[in-house]
Protein backbone atom coordinates (compact mmCIF):
# COMPACT_ATOMS: atom_id res chain seq x y z
CA UNK A 1 0.00 0.00 0.00
CA UNK A 2 1.07 3.56 -0.66
CA UNK A 3 1.28 4.40 3.07
CA UNK A 4 4.44 2.29 3.32
CA UNK A 5 6.18 3.72 0.25
CA UNK A 6 9.32 5.78 0.80
CA UNK A 7 10.74 7.44 -2.32
CA UNK A 8 14.34 6.70 -3.23
CA UNK A 9 16.25 9.68 -1.73
CA UNK A 10 18.84 9.46 -4.51
CA UNK A 11 16.11 10.20 -7.06
CA UNK A 12 13.72 12.29 -4.96
CA UNK A 13 15.97 14.20 -2.55
CA UNK A 14 13.20 16.23 -0.94
CA UNK A 15 11.46 16.29 2.42
CA UNK A 16 7.96 14.83 2.32
CA UNK A 17 5.30 17.00 3.91
CA UNK A 18 1.67 16.28 4.69
CA UNK A 19 -1.54 18.29 4.73
CA UNK A 20 -4.79 17.13 6.32
CA UNK A 21 -7.26 18.14 3.62
CA UNK A 22 -11.03 17.88 3.88
CA UNK A 23 -10.90 14.45 2.19
CA UNK A 24 -7.69 12.93 3.51
CA UNK A 25 -3.95 13.27 3.85
CA UNK A 26 -2.21 15.01 0.95
CA UNK A 27 1.51 14.68 0.24
CA UNK A 28 3.58 17.58 -1.06
CA UNK A 29 7.12 18.89 -1.16
CA UNK A 30 8.06 22.48 -0.32
CA UNK A 31 11.66 23.16 -1.27
CA UNK A 32 13.72 26.34 -1.38
CA UNK A 33 13.09 30.01 -0.76
CA UNK A 34 11.99 32.88 -2.94
CA UNK A 35 8.99 33.43 -5.21
CA UNK A 36 6.64 30.45 -5.02
CA UNK A 37 5.94 28.11 -7.93
CA UNK A 38 3.19 25.52 -7.50
CA UNK A 39 3.75 22.45 -9.67
CA UNK A 40 0.73 20.36 -10.72
CA UNK A 41 1.22 16.95 -12.32
CA UNK A 42 -0.98 15.00 -14.69
CA UNK A 43 -1.96 11.35 -14.95
CA UNK A 44 -0.54 8.76 -14.34
CA UNK A 45 2.35 10.67 -12.71
CA UNK A 46 2.94 12.32 -9.33
CA UNK A 47 5.21 15.05 -7.92
CA UNK A 48 8.21 12.83 -8.76
CA UNK A 49 7.80 13.98 -12.38
CA UNK A 50 9.04 17.46 -11.39
CA UNK A 51 12.13 16.28 -9.49
CA UNK A 52 14.70 17.59 -11.99
CA UNK A 53 12.92 20.93 -12.35
CA UNK A 54 12.74 21.42 -8.59
CA UNK A 55 16.41 20.49 -8.15
CA UNK A 56 17.34 23.16 -10.71
CA UNK A 57 15.14 25.90 -9.22
CA UNK A 58 15.09 25.50 -5.45
CA UNK A 59 18.10 27.78 -5.00
CA UNK A 60 16.02 30.69 -6.38
CA UNK A 61 12.37 29.74 -5.90
CA UNK A 62 10.08 28.15 -3.35
CA UNK A 63 9.01 25.01 -5.18
CA UNK A 64 5.74 23.41 -4.02
CA UNK A 65 4.74 20.18 -5.76
CA UNK A 66 1.56 18.39 -4.81
CA UNK A 67 0.26 14.83 -5.13
CA UNK A 68 -3.51 14.82 -5.66
CA UNK A 69 -5.61 12.40 -3.61
CA UNK A 70 -5.28 9.03 -5.31
CA UNK A 71 -1.84 9.85 -6.75
CA UNK A 72 1.71 9.55 -5.51
CA UNK A 73 2.02 9.38 -1.74
CA UNK A 74 -1.34 10.98 -0.98
CA UNK A 75 -4.19 9.01 0.55
CA UNK A 76 -6.81 7.07 -1.40
CA UNK A 77 -9.92 8.30 0.45
CA UNK A 78 -12.89 5.95 0.43
CA UNK A 79 -15.91 7.35 -1.38
CA UNK A 80 -13.97 10.14 -3.07
CA UNK A 81 -14.85 10.69 -6.73
CA UNK A 82 -11.42 11.78 -8.04
CA UNK A 83 -13.03 14.15 -10.54
CA UNK A 84 -11.04 17.10 -11.85
CA UNK A 85 -13.36 19.45 -9.96
CA UNK A 86 -12.77 17.59 -6.68
CA UNK A 87 -9.00 17.46 -7.17
CA UNK A 88 -8.98 21.18 -7.92
CA UNK A 89 -10.79 21.85 -4.66
CA UNK A 90 -8.22 19.90 -2.63
CA UNK A 91 -5.27 21.66 -4.28
CA UNK A 92 -6.93 24.99 -3.54
CA UNK A 93 -7.19 24.01 0.12
CA UNK A 94 -3.43 23.42 0.28
CA UNK A 95 -2.61 26.68 -1.50
CA UNK A 96 -4.73 28.55 1.05
CA UNK A 97 -3.27 26.54 3.95
CA UNK A 98 0.25 27.53 2.87
CA UNK A 99 -0.93 31.15 2.48
CA UNK A 100 0.79 31.39 -0.88
CA UNK A 101 0.80 34.85 -2.41
CA UNK A 102 2.29 36.16 -5.64
CA UNK A 103 2.73 32.54 -6.75
CA UNK A 104 3.28 31.10 -10.20
CA UNK A 105 1.15 28.09 -11.08
CA UNK A 106 2.54 25.47 -13.44
CA UNK A 107 0.50 22.59 -14.84
CA UNK A 108 0.95 19.83 -17.41
CA UNK A 109 -1.69 17.39 -18.66
CA UNK A 110 -4.54 17.47 -16.08
CA UNK A 111 -2.33 19.77 -14.02
CA UNK A 112 -3.21 22.55 -16.47
CA UNK A 113 -6.94 22.71 -15.71
CA UNK A 114 -6.40 21.79 -12.06
CA UNK A 115 -3.77 24.51 -11.60
CA UNK A 116 -5.65 27.21 -13.47
CA UNK A 117 -8.88 26.06 -11.86
CA UNK A 118 -7.21 27.02 -8.58
CA UNK A 119 -5.74 30.20 -10.04
CA UNK A 120 -8.96 31.70 -11.40
CA UNK A 121 -10.64 32.34 -8.01
CA UNK A 122 -7.27 33.45 -6.57
CA UNK A 123 -6.26 35.66 -9.48
CA UNK A 124 -5.30 38.56 -7.20
CA UNK A 125 -2.67 36.28 -5.61
CA UNK A 126 -1.31 34.84 -8.87
CA UNK A 127 1.94 36.26 -10.23
CA UNK A 128 2.09 34.23 -13.42
CA UNK A 129 1.23 31.09 -15.33
CA UNK A 130 3.43 28.30 -16.69
CA UNK A 131 2.13 25.47 -18.81
CA UNK A 132 3.40 22.25 -20.28
CA UNK A 133 1.47 20.04 -22.68
CA UNK A 134 -2.16 20.46 -21.63
CA UNK A 135 -5.64 21.59 -22.67
CA UNK A 136 -7.69 24.35 -21.06
CA UNK A 137 -10.91 23.82 -23.01
CA UNK A 138 -13.35 20.97 -23.75
CA UNK A 139 -11.41 18.12 -25.36
CA UNK A 140 -13.24 17.37 -28.59
CA UNK A 141 -10.51 15.82 -30.76
CA UNK A 142 -11.77 12.49 -32.07
CA UNK A 143 -8.66 10.59 -30.96
CA UNK A 144 -8.90 11.89 -27.39
CA UNK A 145 -12.59 11.13 -27.12
CA UNK A 146 -12.06 7.65 -28.57
CA UNK A 147 -9.33 7.05 -25.99
CA UNK A 148 -11.74 8.18 -23.29
CA UNK A 149 -14.48 5.84 -24.47
CA UNK A 150 -12.18 2.84 -24.88
CA UNK A 151 -10.41 3.31 -21.56
CA UNK A 152 -13.75 3.81 -19.81
CA UNK A 153 -15.07 0.45 -21.02
CA UNK A 154 -15.37 -2.34 -18.49
CA UNK A 155 -12.54 -4.49 -19.94
CA UNK A 156 -10.10 -1.58 -20.06
CA UNK A 157 -11.08 -0.33 -16.62
CA UNK A 158 -10.24 -3.80 -15.34
CA UNK A 159 -6.85 -3.67 -17.08
CA UNK A 160 -6.12 -0.24 -15.58
CA UNK A 161 -6.88 -1.55 -12.10
CA UNK A 162 -5.41 -5.04 -12.41
CA UNK A 163 -2.56 -4.58 -14.92
CA UNK A 164 -1.67 -0.92 -14.33
CA UNK A 165 -1.62 -0.31 -18.08
CA UNK A 166 -1.70 3.49 -17.88
CA UNK A 167 1.65 3.36 -16.12
CA UNK A 168 3.13 0.33 -17.87
CA UNK A 169 2.02 1.05 -21.46
CA UNK A 170 1.55 4.81 -21.71
CA UNK A 171 4.13 6.20 -19.29
CA UNK A 172 6.75 3.45 -19.25
CA UNK A 173 6.05 1.98 -22.68
CA UNK A 174 8.02 2.39 -25.88
CA UNK A 175 6.53 5.81 -26.69
CA UNK A 176 7.14 7.21 -23.22
CA UNK A 177 10.17 9.03 -21.85
CA UNK A 178 13.48 7.26 -21.36
CA UNK A 179 13.77 6.34 -17.70
CA UNK A 180 16.16 4.20 -15.72
CA UNK A 181 14.79 1.07 -14.07
CA UNK A 182 15.01 2.79 -10.70
CA UNK A 183 13.09 5.82 -11.99
CA UNK A 184 10.41 3.61 -13.53
CA UNK A 185 10.03 1.81 -10.22
CA UNK A 186 9.19 5.10 -8.48
CA UNK A 187 6.09 5.31 -10.68
CA UNK A 188 5.22 1.66 -10.12
CA UNK A 189 5.61 1.77 -6.34
CA UNK A 190 2.92 4.39 -5.79
CA UNK A 191 0.43 2.48 -7.98
CA UNK A 192 1.32 -0.99 -6.73
CA UNK A 193 -2.16 -2.42 -6.09
CA UNK A 194 -5.59 -2.15 -7.72
CA UNK A 195 -6.74 -0.10 -4.72
CA UNK A 196 -3.95 2.38 -5.40
CA UNK A 197 -5.09 2.83 -9.03
CA UNK A 198 -8.71 3.90 -8.57
CA UNK A 199 -7.94 7.54 -9.45
CA UNK A 200 -6.10 6.44 -12.60
CA UNK A 201 -9.21 4.62 -13.75
CA UNK A 202 -11.31 7.77 -13.33
CA UNK A 203 -9.06 10.02 -15.42
CA UNK A 204 -9.99 8.71 -18.92
CA UNK A 205 -13.68 9.24 -18.17
CA UNK A 206 -12.94 12.83 -17.18
CA UNK A 207 -11.88 13.67 -20.74
CA UNK A 208 -15.61 13.73 -21.52
CA UNK A 209 -17.16 14.13 -18.07
CA UNK A 210 -15.16 17.27 -17.18
CA UNK A 211 -16.46 19.12 -20.25
CA UNK A 212 -18.54 21.67 -18.23
CA UNK A 213 -15.55 22.51 -16.04
CA UNK A 214 -13.25 22.86 -19.06
CA UNK A 215 -15.79 25.03 -20.89
CA UNK A 216 -15.98 27.31 -17.88
CA UNK A 217 -12.19 27.57 -17.70
CA UNK A 218 -11.99 28.39 -21.40
CA UNK A 219 -14.18 31.42 -20.70
CA UNK A 220 -12.79 32.44 -17.30
CA UNK A 221 -9.05 32.22 -17.98
CA UNK A 222 -9.04 35.05 -20.58
CA UNK A 223 -11.33 37.09 -18.35
CA UNK A 224 -9.19 37.04 -15.18
CA UNK A 225 -5.73 35.70 -16.06
CA UNK A 226 -5.11 37.06 -19.57
CA UNK A 227 -2.75 39.80 -18.40
CA UNK A 228 -0.64 37.55 -16.19
CA UNK A 229 2.81 36.81 -17.64
CA UNK A 230 2.76 33.31 -19.07
CA UNK A 231 5.38 30.86 -20.27
CA UNK A 232 4.56 27.73 -22.25
CA UNK A 233 7.06 24.89 -22.73
CA UNK A 234 5.70 22.43 -25.29
CA UNK A 235 6.89 18.98 -26.28
CA UNK A 236 6.41 18.97 -30.04
CA UNK A 237 6.32 15.16 -30.30
CA UNK A 238 3.20 14.91 -28.13
CA UNK A 239 0.47 12.88 -29.80
CA UNK A 240 -2.01 13.56 -26.96
CA UNK A 241 -2.09 17.35 -27.21
CA UNK A 242 -0.88 18.27 -30.68
CA UNK A 243 0.98 21.55 -30.94
CA UNK A 244 -0.78 22.66 -34.13
CA UNK A 245 -4.15 22.43 -32.40
CA UNK A 246 -3.24 23.57 -28.90
CA UNK A 247 -0.60 26.28 -29.07
CA UNK A 248 -2.70 28.82 -31.02
CA UNK A 249 -5.51 28.45 -28.49
CA UNK A 250 -3.18 28.91 -25.54
CA UNK A 251 -1.52 31.93 -27.13
CA UNK A 252 -4.95 33.51 -27.62
CA UNK A 253 -5.71 33.23 -23.89
CA UNK A 254 -2.78 35.37 -22.69
CA UNK A 255 -1.65 38.80 -23.83
CA UNK A 256 1.93 38.35 -22.60
CA UNK A 257 3.09 34.81 -23.31
CA UNK A 258 6.41 33.23 -24.21
CA UNK A 259 6.29 29.89 -26.00
CA UNK A 260 9.24 27.50 -26.11
CA UNK A 261 8.87 24.62 -28.55
CA UNK A 262 10.99 21.60 -27.62
CA UNK A 263 11.45 19.48 -30.73
CA UNK A 264 12.66 16.29 -29.05
CA UNK A 265 10.13 16.20 -26.21
CA UNK A 266 6.86 14.31 -25.99
CA UNK A 267 3.84 14.44 -23.70
CA UNK A 268 5.75 13.97 -20.44
CA UNK A 269 7.83 17.08 -20.97
CA UNK A 270 9.07 17.21 -17.38
CA UNK A 271 10.93 13.96 -18.04
CA UNK A 272 12.05 14.81 -21.57
CA UNK A 273 13.03 18.46 -21.11
CA UNK A 274 13.39 19.47 -17.44
CA UNK A 275 16.22 21.90 -18.19
CA UNK A 276 14.09 23.72 -20.77
CA UNK A 277 11.31 24.09 -18.20
CA UNK A 278 13.66 25.28 -15.44
CA UNK A 279 15.40 27.76 -17.76
CA UNK A 280 12.07 29.13 -19.00
CA UNK A 281 10.72 29.61 -15.49
CA UNK A 282 13.93 31.23 -14.25
CA UNK A 283 14.08 33.57 -17.24
CA UNK A 284 10.43 34.63 -16.99
CA UNK A 285 9.96 34.91 -13.24
CA UNK A 286 13.33 35.61 -11.57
Amino acid sequence: MVDSVVPDPRLFPFTSRWFSSSVGRVHYVDEGDGPAIVFLHGSPTWSFVYRHVISRLRDRFRCVAIDYPGFGLSSRPAGFGYTIAELTGVVGELIDHLELDEFVVMGQDWGGPIGLGCAVPRADRVRGVALGNTALWPIDAAANRAFSAIMSSRPMQRRILEKNILVEKFLLGRAGPRLSDDEADQYRLVQATPQDRVALAVMPRQIRAARPLLARLEQEIPEVLANKPAVVVWGMRDMVFRASQCLPRIRSMFTDSTVIEVAHAGHFIQEDAPDDIADALASRFS
